[in-house]
């Protein structure tokens, strides 16, 4: 068949045995690839419309694959001033008072990004901004993407002015005479803002998604599972695809959410949905969630934070998802569940076995149906012998520790979870060793989406920051190939797609990205400055730098 790619002085890593391959050439036809040899042999398949590119050295790996993010509900997100690096209030108020400042009347002010961390002890609430939003409306996600601040305006317009009862585990946050302190826990609540708030238009979204995944395919990923499939986002990516303006392979994970789960008929239209999608994005599994976070004290632990919260479950009733996820493992769809604190993960992994019946084949064959956890915040030893037993995937996000968290344990995470539970935070060492398959990812948008940033977080696990500062748990890094693998071979097994995906063989996807030095050598403090030369899905470039 005609040849479509063919890349000469190459060095071919493959990320199974982490060692370069004795080719320097290789060639894709048919979204496979097809060769693997020297340039000579591999410069004499090109035809006319082969891309043909001389690499000159640089080191070609599997594409490089985020195991959670949020492509189409971040683009909507992040359409506003960016909070992201503000380290204190006073930054904080400035960036909203020049946004403030260039709104046209009575328009709403966005934001995204903002670090609890900021407050510092003060409860975090609208009116620790000062006057800064007085008579504006505002909405500001905070990073979890969990909560929200709305101001007294916002409040108004969206008629939130009390407590509500919600059937998740979501909150109007009241002060002690039952006013809203502009706080709003969880998907419920901050619904209430975001239906007040006006929405982008189809076409604006369109428009920024797409020069998002070009900015993603540029840093070197070529795919991702993406856990948003909730309102229009199908179609998104259905017309982002007709476009072409889909440069990565994406795996779809629609929501259920307690309210569905007691619709029999929604169950069933996310069991149908499945496999449905093109030819770089398909629905393959279900998104659910155990428990919230640890910093908004809506995670679900063992034993409560230190401000007496985090002690239920995300579910009004534990023993309904665990009946869901029968229902799921049962009609053969795996399920990523959101579970962060240590009873929520313990309860996930419980509802997985009682599934399973007993029939796991553990961590190296686990049946066609391969379960996740998503994000693993804080575990006990006991937890975390049980994901490889059980063939669950760790799928865990070290830049969150990295960025969001401290060593001195002085950051609202750590006080919150207090000295014991806080030297348990993202013990991705410990479970590699344990045996489970690790996935990394950047749960874009809550932190930065660039495959070697999340690497080198994994590796050095200090601030992105200020990478002076000393690391949270180096007990708990990944070695370079590790790392490597958790972008690249892991996430293809946890899609059931190693036969196919996460290696340099022949028969492979020709899913590549080409790195101008071996990551595997590159010092942790400097991965995230690799460049990034190539990167190219079904053996079709979406990448291509300047000279390359």
């Amino acid at each position: 068949m005609p040849t479509d790619l063919v890349l000469l002085s190459a060095r071919l890593l493959d990320p199974a045995t982490g060692r370069l391959l004795p080719h320097t050439a290789l060639a894709a036809a048919d979204g496979r690839i097809t060769h693997l040899g020297d340039d000579r042999e591999l410069r004499a398949l090109a035809g006319p419309a082969t891309t043909v590119v001389d690499l000159k050295g640089a080191v070609v790996t599997p594409g490089l694959v985020d195991g959670h993010l949020h492509p189409l509900s971040g683009v909507e997100r992040t359409m506003g001033v960016d909070l992201s690096g503000c380290a204190d209030l006073p930054a904080v108020r400035a960036a909203l008072a020049r946004e403030a400042a260039a709104l046209a009347p009575g328009a709403w002010l966005r934001g995204w990004g903002l670090d609890p961390n900021v407050f510092g002890d003060r409860p975090v609430a609208t009116a620790a901004l000062g006057p800064v939003l007085d008579g504006v409306p505002a909405a500001l996600d905070l990073f979890d993407a969990h909560s929200m601040l709305a101001s007294p305006r916002a409040l108004e317009l969206a008629g939130i002015d009390g407590p509500r009862h919600f059937e998740q585990a979501a909150e109007i946050v009241c002060d002690a005479d039952g006013r809203p302190t502009g706080l709003l826990l969880e998907d419920a609540a901050c619904e209430l803002l975001e239906a007040a708030a006006p929405k982008p238009t189809a076409a604006e979204l369109h428009e920024r998604a797409a020069a998002v995944l070009r900015a993603m395919a540029a840093s070197g990923l070529t795919g991702g599972h993406a856990m948003d499939a909730n309102g229009d986002s199908l179609a998104g990516y259905a017309a982002l695809e007709a476009d072409g303006a889909l440069p990565l392979r994406l795996r779809v994970a629609p929501w259920c959410q307690p309210g569905t789960a007691n619709d029999a008929d929604a169950v069933t239209e996310l069991i149908r949905l499945q496999g449905t999608g093109g030819a770089r994005w398909r629905v393959d599994g279900v998104k659910l969630f155990m428990d919230g976070t640890i910093d908004n004290g809506t995670a679900w632990l063992e034993a409560p934070d230190c401000h007496g919260q985090s002690t239920h479950a995300f579910w009004p009733d534990p023993q309904v998802y665990t009946r869901v996820i029968g229902q799921l493992h049962r009609a053969g769809v795996p399920t990523a569940t959101h579970a962060i604190g240590d009873a929520a993960v313990r309860h996930v992994l419980d509802a997985i076995e009682r599934a399973q019946g007993g029939r796991a084949g553990g961590a190296g064959g686990a049946g066609p149906v391969r379960h996740r956890v998503e994000h693993i915040e804080t575990v006990p030893d006991d937890t975390v012998h049980r994901f490889a037993a059980l063939g669950v995937t760790a799928s865990m996000q070290p830049t969150h520790c990295c960025d969001y968290t401290r060593a001195d344990h002085t950051d609202n995470w750590s006080r919150r979870l207090g000295e014991e539970r806080a030297a348990r935070a993202w013990r991705c060492r410990d479970l590699w060793e344990a045996g489970a398959r690790v996935v990394l990812g950047s749960d874009w948008p809550i932190a930065p989406y660039p495959p070697l940033t999340v690497m080198a977080g994994a590796r050095h696990r200090r601030p992105s920051r200020d990478l002076a500062e000393p690391p949270h748990g180096i007990e708990q890094a990944l070695t370079p190939l590790q790392a490597l693998r958790g972008v690249t071979v892991n996430p293809a097994w946890a899609a059931g797609e190693e036969a196919v995906a996460g290696r340099l063989a022949v028969g492979y996807r020709a899913d590549l990205t080409a790195l101008a030095e071996n990551p595997l050598t590159v010092a942790d403090t400097e991965l995230a400055e690799l460049p990034v030369l190539l990167t190219a899905v079904d053996g079709r470039p979406t990448h291509r730098a300047a000279g390359i």
